[in-house]
C-alpha cells in the first residue's frame, strides 16, 4: 500500500465520521418521540435478529456530550448524522420542541469542538403515522417531507451549512417496500418503485425549498448551503468480460443500483433501458408533468456510500460456488432485474462479517467513472464507507481489529488513488463511529471504529480508530508541512 499521506489530498478534505439518528440515539419513546417505521418493524416476530429493537440503541442521546468530546479526540473534521423524523414531528403532526433542542445541542456541542456539523434530514426512520397512510408509495409523503425539512432548517440552519436529503434511497424504497428485509417490510415491487419516484420527487422539492430558506442566510454574507444527496452505488463487474450474457446481466444491475438513482438526479431523466425492465410495475405511472425537472434541481455535492463492489453473471451458479458462498450474499435478486439469471459468483476473496467480499478497487473504479460519465457531476464525498467484523475485547481491554483497520486503510487508499486519477473526492467518511443497531441485523453486526459495551454502554476506541485518527493527524501535518 502507499504511503497514505503522499496522496495529493486537498488541503480542505474533510475526514470525518457517520451515524444514523434511528442506530445509535436510542430514546425511542421519550420526550415525545414517537413510533418511526423501525420500531414499528422490530416488533413483528422475525423481522430484527434476536429480536432487537432501536429503543436504546447505543444511549446516544443522553451521551452525545461525552460522544461528541470523543469525535474530538479521533480529530474528526466532521460528523455525519441522522436528524429523526420521529422526533422532530412525531407522527408528522406538530414540531417537538424537545426533539428539536437534542439536535439544536449536538451541533452546538459540534461547533464548540470544532467539528463541521453535517446534517441528514432522512435515513429511513419515517413517522409510522405517515407509512400508514401509504408511506412512500403515497406522493403525498414528498410533500410532508418538505414540511419537515423546513422545521429542521429553521431550527439548525443558522449554524449547519452542509445538507443531505436522502441516504441510500435504493436501501429505503427498494429494499424497504419490495423485498420486505428493511422496514416497512413490504413486498409489493409496485409500491417500491412508487417510493423510489417519490424519494427522488421529495429530494428535488427540498433542495428548492431549502434554498429559497437559504437566501436570507446568503444575503446577509454568509456562504451558501451546501445541498445533496447521498447514494448507495456499486461497481457491477461482469464475471466475464468476454461473456455477453455476463455483461448484460452486469448492465441490469448497474440500471437498477446505479443509473435508477443517478440518471434522475444528475439528468433528469430515468435510463430508457430502466424503463424498459420495470415497466410491467409502473414506474411510469407516477411521473407527471414537472417532476423530472424538479428532480433534478442542482446540488453541490453527491455522497457516496460504498461498501463492497459485485461481481456479475448472467449464468446460473455452479455448486462449487453455491457451497462456498452464503446464500444471503449472493441473492441480492429482484423482480426488476428480469426473468434471466443474475448471480454473485465469489472472486474467492476475503470476506466480511456480512460476508461482502473485500474489493478496494471496486471504490477507485466508481469515483473515476462518476467523473467521466457524467459531465455535471459535483464534488464527491465518500459519505459512508467501513465493515463489519466480529470484534473480542482483548486481555488488556483493547480491541485489535485489524481486518477492520486493514479495509478502512485500503479504501482510503483507493481514494487517493482515485483522487489522483483526477476523481473530484473532497471528503471520507468512515461507518461507523460506533457500534449500533444495525437494522435487520439488529446488534449482531458491529461496525464501529469505537466498540459499544450494549450492556453498560462503554465505549472503546478500535485499533482502527487509533489507525484512523494517527493518519488524520499525519495527513494534516504534512499539509501544513506544504504550505508553509
Amino acid at each position: 500500500m502507499t504511503d497514505l499521506t503522499t496522496y495529493p489530498w486537498p488541503a480542505d478534505f474533510i475526514w470525518g465520521s457517520a451515524t444514523a439518528a434511528a442506530q445509535v440515539e436510542g430514546a425511542a419513546h421519550l420526550d415525545g418521540r414517537e413510533d418511526s417505521i423501525w420500531d414499528h418493524f422490530a416488533q413483528q416476530q422475525g423481522a430484527i435478529t434476536g429480536g432487537d429493537t432501536p429503543e436504546v440503541a447505543v444511549d446516544h442521546y443522553h451521551r452525545m456530550p461525552a460522544d461528541v468530546q470523543l469525535m474530538k479526540q479521533l480529530g474528526l473534521g466532521s460528523y455525519r448524522f441522522s436528524t429523526s423524523w420521529a422526533r422532530v414531528k412525531p407522527g408528522d403532526r406538530a414540531v417537538n420542541p424537545r426533539g428539536v433542542d437534542f439536535y439544536s445541542r449536538l451541533v452546538d456541542e459540534l461547533l464548540g469542538a470544532g467539528i463541521l456539523p453535517w446534517l441528514t434530514l432522512y435515513h429511513w426512520d419515517l413517522p409510522q403515522a405517515l407509512e400508514e397512510k401509504g408511506g412512500w408509495a403515497n406522493r403525498d409523503t414528498a410533500l410532508r417531507f418538505v414540511d419537515y425539512a423546513e422545521v429542521v432548517y429553521d431550527a439548525l440552519g443558522d449554524r449547519v451549512d452542509h445538507w443531505t436529503t436522502f441516504n441510500e434511497p435504493l436501501c429505503s424504497a427498494l429494499i424497504g417496500y419490495t423485498s420486505g428485509e428493511h422496514a416497512p417490510g413490504r413486498l409489493d415491487p409496485r409500491a417500491g418503485l412508487a417510493a423510489t419516484h417519490h424519494q427522488h420527487l421529495a429530494h428535488g422539492l427540498a433542495v428548492s425549498r431549502l434554498r429559497q430558506l437559504g437566501a436570507a442566510k446568503v444575503r446577509a454574507g454568509a456562504q451558501p448551503d451546501r445541498i445533496g444527496i447521498t447514494l448507495n452505488l456499486t461497481t457491477a463487474i461482469p464475471n466475464d468480460p468476454a461473456d455477453p450474457v455476463d455483461v448484460e446481466a452486469a448492465r441490469r444491475i448497474d440500471a437498477l443500483w446505479n443509473r435508477m438513482y443517478l440518471d434522475p438526479l444528475l439528468r433528469g431523466a430515468y435510463p430508457v433501458d430502466l424503463l424498459q425492465h420495470v415497466r410491467e410495475y409502473g414506474l411510469e405511472d407516477h411521473i407527471q408533468p414537472g417532476d423530472l425537472a424538479a428532480i433534478a434541481a442542482p446540488i453541490d455535492f453527491l455522497g457516496v456510500n460504498h461498501y463492497h463492489d459485485d461481481n456479475v453473471s448472467g449464468h446460473p451458479e455452479t455448486v462449487d460456488v453455491v457451497t462456498s458462498v452464503a446464500p444471503t450474499a449472493r441473492e441480492k435478486r429482484s423482480p426488476f432485474v428480469g426473468s434471466e439469471y443474475v448471480t454473485f459468483p465469489s472472486r474467492q476473496l476475503p470476506r466480511t462479517a456480512m460476508d461482502w467480499e473485500v474489493h478496494p478497487d471496486g471504490l477507485r473504479r466508481l469515483l473515476v467513472r462518476l467523473g467521466g460519465e457524467y459531465s455535471n457531476l459535483p464534488p464527491l464525498y465518500v459519505t459512508e464507507n467501513g465493515a463489519a467484523y466480529d470484534d473480542v475485547v482483548a486481555p488488556d481491554g483493547g480491541v485489535h481489529d485489524a481486518e477492520r483497520t486493514a479495509y478502512v486503510l485500503a479504501h482510503i487508499d483507493a481514494v487517493g488513488q482515485a483522487i489522483a486519477e483526477g476523481a473530484d473526492v473532497r471528503g471520507y467518511f468512515v461507518w461507523s463511529l460506533l457500534d449500533n443497531f444495525e437494522w435487520a441485523w439488529g446488534y449482531d453486526k458491529r461496525f464501529g471504529i469505537v466498540r459499544v459495551d450494549y450492556q453498560t454502554q462503554k465505549r472503546t476506541v478500535k485499533d482502527s480508530g487509533l489507525a484512523y485518527a494517527a493518519l488524520i493527524e499525519r495527513v494534516r501535518a504534512n499539509i501544513y508541512t506544504e504550505t508553509h
